[in-house]
């Protein structure tokens, strides 16, 4: 006669209890000391270069000459390197003329993009599916390089600042993105405000885009930073030097290696050139200041801004 033992309960983890350390749980001490210490890794190899370059930008020639390139601490705060390339011309110019393109082509972009984008969410708007349809297009088949060409020299517009605003002005994706959120709004509210009279302009610029200031600030900061960056345009239709803006700069001086002549930076009497990777760097800050200022006051609305916005379309 043979017994049957009882069977034993098969004990299963709770669940989120697993953990890349053998026995140990994610509350306990060495898994959040293992977390911590890949984070601190992690910020490391990303704030370590930004050092480096700020460091090299702001140390005195002998020690950027001594360290052979870059430093990581300068002994000695200078801004010599600033001061000839802003007293030079080149970079200055190209500081202003990236501001000017960056302000007017996103404010632009913003009108644009909004009453597109508001027109579309409407669905017994005039050409409302053709024009949708067409807009979905362009997401899938961009124009190339020569017919873009062709088509702003037959606009006149090589050599012109607008060839670095009107190709790029309305972005398909931003505009599918508000047009999903001006679709999830209440209908309510704005049928109400068609009853009591009110115009399809002031519904929008009066119920519309107050209810919207997190998904437009988002797509606003969208535009700045493409135009901010931009260089490729620049490249293509823009031939005067004193026209360029200051990515391309960067790309020519920075990633191209390029020779600053002595008309470009301008020092003191007597003084020496700064050396080429302090020139170098100075760039690189300069051309991430600007966008470093303006994202803390609009990344609050990063989040909402985009996954409200971007749930259904």
């Amino acid at each position: 006669m043979t017994t049957m033992s009882p069977t034993r309960p098969v004990r299963r983890r709770p669940r989120g209890a697993y953990s890349a350390i053998p026995g140990e749980t994610p509350g306990s001490l060495p898994w959040r000391a293992l977390k911590s210490l890949i984070l601190l890794v992690c910020v490391i190899a990303v704030v370590l270069p930004f050092l480096a370059i700020i460091a090299t930008s702001l140390a005195e020639a002998d020690q950027v000459n001594k360290a052979g390139g870059y430093v990581l601490w300068p002994d000695h705060i200078t801004f010599s390197s600033y001061r000839a390339l802003l007293s030079g011309g080149l970079v200055s110019k190209a500081m202003l003329v990236s501001i000017g393109v960056t302000v007017v082509g996103t404010a632009l972009s913003l009108v644009s993009s909004v009453m597109l984008a508001y027109g579309l969410s409407r669905p017994g708007s005039f050409g409302h599916k053709p024009v949708l349809m067409l807009l979905l297009m362009s997401m899938l088949f961009a124009p190339g390089i020569i017919p873009s060409y062709l088509m702003v020299k037959q606009l006149h517009l090589v050599n012109s600042y607008w060839s670095l605003i009107l190709p790029t002005m309305i972005n398909a994706f931003n505009v599918i993105v508000l047009r999903s959120f001006f679709m999830n709004l209440p209908k309510e509210l704005i049928d109400a405000a068609r009853i009591d009279g009110a115009s399809e302009a002031k519904i929008l610029t009066r119920i519309v885009l107050p209810l919207s200031k997190a998904s437009v600030a988002v797509i606003g900061l969208f535009y700045a930073v493409t135009y901010w960056n931009a260089f490729f345009n620049a490249l293509l239709y823009i031939n005067d030097a004193a026209k360029w803006p200051m990515q391309l700069v960067l790309r020519t001086y920075v990633v191209n290696n390029a020779t600053l002549s002595g008309g470009q930076v301008d020092v003191a009497a007597g003084a020496p050139i700064p050396p080429t990777q302090s020139l170098q760097a100075a760039i690189l800050v300069l051309s991430i200041v600007p966008i470093v200022i303006v994202y803390p006051f609009l990344q609050r609305h990063m989040n909402k801004g985009v996954m409200v916005g971007a749930v259904k379309g």
